[in-house]
């Protein structure tokens, strides 16, 4: 395998790899993001914001890679972990902004409730 081989092979594993992410957070991401949001079309815009983060921030990690003259699998290792810093990264950077809005979201619902119930 060649550099640009290694070096395309390596892009590809990590669109592969982030579009299997979103697929798999989309589900659990979105009746979370229209309780927050209020209303399914801003629910949506954010959905689709984190997707993109979720797919741009390991490719540019990936992109920033460079192959140099070693093996080739350990070229590809390299890459792909740099894909996954940038992809763990942006996860965790969801997870925090979310969890960051669902406690500041949960004490006023329960609030309400309990004036409900008075």
């Amino acid at each position: 395998m060649n550099a640009s081989t290694v070096f395309l092979t390596g892009l590809t594993i990590t669109l592969v790899s982030a579009f299997l992410v979103v697929l798999y957070l989309r589900s659990r991401l979105d009746p979370i993001l229209v309780d927050l949001c209020g209303t399914p079309e801003r629910a949506r815009f954010w959905t689709a914001f984190s997707n993109v983060a979720l797919i741009l921030v390991p490719m540019i990690r990936a992109l920033g890679y460079r192959p140099g003259a070693g093996l080739p699998l350990m070229e590809l290792a390299d890459q792909f972990e740099q894909a996954l810093i940038g992809l763990v990264g942006t996860v965790l950077a969801l997870g925090f902004v979310l969890t960051l809005f669902i406690r500041s979201s949960v004490p006023q619902k329960a609030s309400a409730q309990e004036r409900h119930a008075a």
